[in-house]
C-alpha cells in the first residue's frame, strides 16, 4: 500500500460540512453510514435519493417545485428535476453565512492592482451589469461572450448574464483569433465584452487588433463593450442606474454556459451546462469534498479558458469567498502564486499539478516565503500527480493540510475522483470516487475489473453531464462522443486503476497508451521518472505500433534544460532511470531533443497528434493549429518523420 502522508483527525465528523451531513442524512432521512465507502455506494445506487437530499440539504431555491428527482436515468438522456425551475445565479449570489460587508471576491493581477468586492457590492455590480445587457436587448436564451480573463469583470458577467436566462461563453485573451473565432462562431453571440489587453509578468499585451478581428468575424454581434484593463482608464462599464437585480426561473437544464473542447483535431466541441446540474454539482463538490464554507478563502489558479474557473466561481454558493489572480504563475518568481496565498489568507489553493512539480524541481520551500498557516487544502489536477509530489506538499508547503489530486473534465464541468476529508491521503493516489459518481475500470471486454488497469467509464448518470452540444439537435454528436463505445455507458478516455478501498490511480489518456509487448503502460508515471531529472525540462512520448504485431517503436522526445544538449551519457542516464522506477519495458528505442513540447491552451500534453505526424498524418491535419499554445512546435516531428523514411 502507498505511503500514507495525511489521516483525518479523530472528531472529523463533528469538524467537517460531509460531517454535518451525515447528521443530516440521520435525521432527515433514518440513514446511517460507517464510512465513507458505504456513503459512495448508497449515492450511486440510489442517485435519486442522493441528490434529492443535496437539493434539500442545502436549500435549493425553487421558483417551482420537482416533481421528481431522476424519474428517467437511461443514458444518455437522463430526466433530472423535471418541473424544477430554478437559476444558479440567484444562488452564487445569496451567499450563506456571509454579512453584506464581508469580502466575497479577492483580486490580484499583474496589470492593475489588487480589488476586493464585499458581498453587497458583488451584488451591486451584477445588478448594474445585468440592467446593461437588458439595455442592449439580452433576453432568455441569448450568448453573451468574454474575451476577458480571470477578474472581478468577467465573473459578475457571467452572473448577470445568468440572472437573464441568457448563456455565458469566455475566451482567456491569450486565445488567438482563430481560436476564438472556432468557437464563438458555433455560439453566434449577441454581446461581446473584451479586455484592450493584459500583462503577463512585465510584458504588455495589446488585444485590440485581436478584438477588432474578432468582432469581424461574427456578424452575430450587436455590441462591443470594452473593459479598459491594459490602459488602466478609471470608470465602471456597466450602467448607472436603479433597476432590479433579477433572476429569471428556467428549467433544470436550461444552458447556463457554453464550455468546449480543446479542439485538436477538428472544430472545439460547444459543451452546453445546465444552471441545476452545475449548481447541485459544485454545492457537492466545493461543500462537501473540500469542505468549503463561510470564512474560507477559496483560491484556484486559471483561466477563463479552463473549466476550473467555472468551478472556482461556484465558490460563493457555499459562502466562500474566491481569489481571482490573472498573470504569469512564474514571474517574478515561483513563489508569486504561495505569496499570494499568503496575503489573501487562502484556506484552499488549488493548481495544476506540473505547477507543483515545477516548484518542487526548483526546490521551492513555500513555507519558508509565505505564511500559509490559514491554509487548509490543497487541490492538484489538469495531470496526475506522482507520489513524488505527494511528499512534496506535505515537506514544503505543510503536513497538516489536506492534498486532494482530483481528474475530471471540461465535459462534467467538475471532478468525478478526488479527495475527501473522511479519507486519508496515500503517495501517489486519488483518494476516492466523488459522492454521485459510478466511475468504474472497464477491461477490453467492456466488464469492471478491480485492482486492474482499465478504460476510466461513468456508469450512471450525473446532473453535471452536458445538456448537449450546441447545435447538435438530434443529440448525435453527444451520444457518439461519450457512449459510442459502451452503449449506454460514458467512456471518459482515461485509463485508471481502482482497488478495493475505492482508491484510484489514473495513468493517462487511453488515446496515448504505451502498448509494448502487449502491456499496456500509462503515460503519467513515464514523465515522472523522466522529468525528475534535473537535465530535462519537459517530454512527450509515443508508441508507434507494429503492423505485424511486434514490439514497435517507442520514441522519447525531450525539451532540456538551457545549456544541455543530448548526448549518449544522457540517453543512457534516461534508460537506466526508466529500466530501474518502471521496467525494460519503458526504456525508448530512440530519444530525441525538441524546442518545446506540443500543448493545448490549457496546458495538457498532446501525444496523439505527435503520433499521428510520425505516422504520415500531414501537420495540417493531425492538429488544429488555434487549439494548439504553440502549433510551431509539432514542424519537428514532421522532420523527424521525413528523417525515419
Amino acid at each position: 500500500m502507498a505511503k500514507e502522508l495525511w489521516r483525518p483527525p479523530a472528531d472529523v465528523r463533528e469538524r467537517t460540512r460531509i460531517g454535518a451531513f451525515l447528521r443530516w442524512l440521520s435525521s432527515e432521512r433514518g440513514l446511517e453510514f460507517d464510512d465513507y465507502q458505504t456513503l459512495w455506494q448508497w449515492s450511486v445506487d440510489h442517485p435519486g435519493d442522493f441528490w434529492q437530499a443535496i437539493w434539500d440539504h442545502f436549500e435549493v431555491v425553487a421558483h417551482e417545485a420537482p416533481t421528481a428527482a431522476l424519474p428517467d436515468a437511461r443514458m444518455p438522456g437522463a430526466d433530472w428535476f423535471p418541473g424544477a425551475r430554478l437559476n444558479y445565479a440567484e444562488h452564487v449570489l445569496r451567499m450563506p453565512g456571509v454579512a453584506g460587508d464581508d469580502p466575497i471576491v479577492i483580486a490580484y493581477s499583474q496589470t492593475r492592482e489588487p480589488v476586493t468586492l464585499t458581498a453587497a457590492e458583488l451584488r451591486e455590480q451584477v445588478r448594474r451589469a445585468q440592467a446593461t445587457l437588458r439595455r442592449l436587448g439580452v433576453t432568455r436564451g441569448d450568448r453573451v461572450a468574454a474575451y476577458a480573463p480571470n477578474i472581478p469583470e468577467t465573473f459578475v458577467l457571467m452572473l448577470a448574464t445568468a440572472g437573464l436566462g441568457a448563456i455565458f461563453s469566455s475566451c482567456a485573451p491569450e486565445f488567438g483569433t482563430r481560436s476564438v473565432v472556432d468557437r464563438w462562431q458555433q455560439i453566434e453571440p449577441k454581446v461581446l465584452v473584451a479586455v484592450d489587453g493584459y500583462r503577463y509578468g512585465d510584458k504588455a499585451v495589446d488585444r485590440r487588433a485581436e478584438v477588432a478581428a474578432i468582432r469581424e468575424a461574427l456578424p452575430s454581434l450587436e455590441a462591443v463593450i470594452e473593459i479598459p484593463y491594459l490602459s488602466g482608464a478609471g470608470g465602471s462599464v456597466w450602467d448607472e442606474t436603479t433597476q432590479e437585480l433579477t433572476f429569471a426561473p428556467v428549467p433544470f437544464g436550461h444552458p447556463l454556459y457554453v464550455l468546449y473542447s480543446s479542439g485538436t483535431t477538428g472544430l472545439p466541441k460547444p459543451i452546453v451546462h445546465g444552471h441545476g446540474g452545475i449548481l447541485l454539482e459544485h454545492l457537492k463538490m466545493l461543500a462537501l469534498h473540500h469542505d468549503l464554507g463561510p470564512g474560507d478563502r477559496f483560491f484556484w489558479f486559471t483561466t477563463t479558458g479552463w473549466m476550473m474557473w467555472n468551478y472556482l466561481v461556484s465558490g460563493p454558493a457555499v459562502g466562500a469567498a474566491i481569489v481571482l489572480v490573472d498573470g504569469n504563475p512564474a514571474h517574478p518568481d515561483l513563489g508569486w502564486l504561495w505569496r499570494v496565498a499568503a496575503e489573501s489568507g487562502t484556506t484552499y489553493f488549488g493548481t495544476s499539478a506540473p505547477f507543483l512539480l515545477s516548484c518542487r524541481k526548483a526546490g521551492l520551500v513555500p513555507k519558508e516565503l509565505a505564511d500559509l498557516s490559514a491554509l487548509r487544502g490543497v487541490g492538484s489536477t489538469g495531470a496526475p500527480l506522482p507520489p513524488e509530489g505527494f511528499e512534496w506538499v506535505y515537506d514544503a508547503v505543510s503536513a497538516d493540510v489536506l492534498l486532494a489530486s482530483a481528474s475530471g473534465g471540461t465535459d462534467v464541468c467538475t471532478a468525478f475522483v478526488g479527495g475527501v476529508p473522511l479519507l486519508p491521503v496515500r503517495a501517489g493516489e486519488i483518494a476516492c470516487r466523488a459522492l454521485g459518481a459510478r466511475v468504474e475500470a472497464y477491461a477490453a471486454d467492456g466488464t469492471p475489473v478491480i485492482g486492474e488497469l482499465g478504460e476510466l467509464v461513468i456508469t450512471a448518470p450525473m446532473p453535471s453531464m452536458p445538456v448537449g452540444f450546441w447545435g447538435d439537435t438530434d443529440g448525435s454528436r453527444y451520444a457518439d462522443a461519450y457512449f459510442g463505445t459502451y452503449p449506454g455507458v460514458w467512456r471518459h478516455g482515461d485509463w485508471i486503476t481502482i482497488d478495493d478501498t475505492g482508491a484510484c490511480v489514473i495513468t493517462g489518456r487511453s488515446d496515448a497508451t504505451l502498448n509494448r509487448g502487449g502491456v499496456r503502460l500509462g503515460t503519467s508515471e513515464f514523465y515522472s521518472v523522466v522529468e525528475s531529472l534535473d537535465s530535462v525540462a519537459d517530454s512527450v512520448v509515443v508508441h508507434l505500433e507494429d503492423p505485424e504485431g511486434g514490439a514497435g517503436e517507442l520514441l522519447l522526445f525531450v525539451v532540456l534544460r538551457p545549456g544541455v544538449t543530448l548526448d549518449d551519457a544522457l540517453r543512457a542516464t534516461v534508460a537506466r532511470e526508466l529500466r530501474t522506477a518502471l521496467s525494460p519495458r519503458h526504456v525508448p528505442d530512440q530519444v530525441f531533443q525538441v524546442d518545446a513540447v506540443p500543448r493545448t491552451l490549457s496546458g495538457k500534453k498532446l501525444e496523439v497528434p505527435v503520433k499521428r505526424i510520425l505516422t504520415g498524418t500531414p501537420v495540417e491535419q493531425a492538429a488544429a493549429k488555434g487549439a494548439l499554445a504553440n502549433p510551431e512546435s509539432l514542424r519537428y516531428f514532421e522532420a523527424v518523420r521525413a528523417a525515419r523514411q
